[in-house]
């Protein structure tokens, strides 16, 4: 009933900032919670940013908290990551994740409900 879409990923120097965008389409609610997984090869996919869609209350990953901030468009119905200051580190396939739930702390995969295709992020040093 719900279809997310990633965009903007991308090449970016160490240093550099980028922006992603995750689109809902289809049936959505009032009660749920969006936000962003990231897994690089051989590693478990890791939750990196969500947002309630209700109130708007955030939730980071230690790893990101200060770098990167997670917005959402409810005339869009699009959720966004401004990613500053990106390392190396951060370098993976980032997943849109929804989940029709209001979340208070991070969650895991096994709590999302549609995944996002993902998009490449590389970051070179």
């Amino acid at each position: 009933q719900v279809q997310l879409v990633e965009s903007g990923g991308g090449l970016v120097q160490a240093g550099g900032s980028l922006r992603l965008s995750c689109a809902a389409s289809g049936r959505t609610f009032s009660s749920w919670t969006m936000g962003w997984f990231r897994q690089s090869p051989g590693k478990e996919r890791e939750f990196v940013a969500a947002i309630r869609w209700s109130d708007g209350n955030t939730y980071y990953a230690d790893s990101v908290k200060g770098r990167f901030t997670i917005s959402r468009s409810n005339a869009k119905n699009t959720v966004y990551l401004q990613m500053n200051s990106l390392k190396p580190e951060d370098t993976a396939v980032y997943y849109c994740a929804a989940s029709h739930r209001n979340y208070y702390s991070a969650y895991g995969p096994d709590q999302v409900d549609y995944w996002g295709q993902g998009t490449q992020l590389t970051v070179s040093s």
